[in-house]
């Protein structure tokens, strides 16, 4: 090998030498990137947590603030409507083999025969939440006497209300008396 072709060698060694460490500079830039991208999601991740945690109390306090604008309202309609005179609660009720929590509990009296007002809460009813409390509360209560069942929301969506009269199931807006 001559000189010139030994210089040459170098020159294109030195050149590979220097490409080299440039990828490896933007390899370390590019692992220093990776790194702060995963902190970043990490505290997404954590925002993301926190405010889902915030949304689920929101979302229990305008709950509850439904269901206590249900227990003045109800009473009301249902006397209005039926000739129900009832008082309502929050209440744990075993049915079958399972404990379940309803929004509306009562006992009340009609024409001298004992019955139970059941009944839920939610800001909006849909035709599948009428079919859903029927399905999974409603029935088993008729089961073990009479029972009257009321879905109350803000809003009440049409299909909400041809579900509920197929089933005999009353729904109720906050705003009807």
């Amino acid at each position: 090998m001559t000189g010139l072709e030994r210089y040459q060698l170098a020159e294109r060694v030195d050149k590979l030498a220097e490409a080299q460490r440039r990828t490896e500079e933007r390899l370390n830039q590019l692992a220093e990137a990776q790194r702060r991208t995963e902190e970043k999601i990490e505290k997404l991740a954590e925002a993301v947590d926190a405010l889902r945690r915030e949304v689920g109390r929101l979302s229990e306090t305008i709950g509850f603030g439904l269901e206590d604008i249900a227990r003045v309202v109800l009473p009301g309609w249902l006397y209005r409507h039926l000739g129900i005179e009832v008082e309502l609660e929050r209440k744990i009720i075993e049915l079958e083999d399972r404990e379940v929590e309803v929004d509306l509990y009562g006992e009340a009296v009609k024409e001298g025969e004992r019955l139970l007002v059941v009944g839920e809460c939610k800001s909006r009813i849909y035709d599948r939440d009428v079919e859903r409390f029927y399905r999974e509360i409603y029935e088993t209560i008729l089961k073990k006497g009479k029972a009257i069942g009321v879905l109350f929301g803000y809003v009440i969506h049409p299909s909400a209300q041809r579900r509920a009269k197929e089933l005999g199931i009353y729904v109720v807006a906050s705003y009807q008396r």
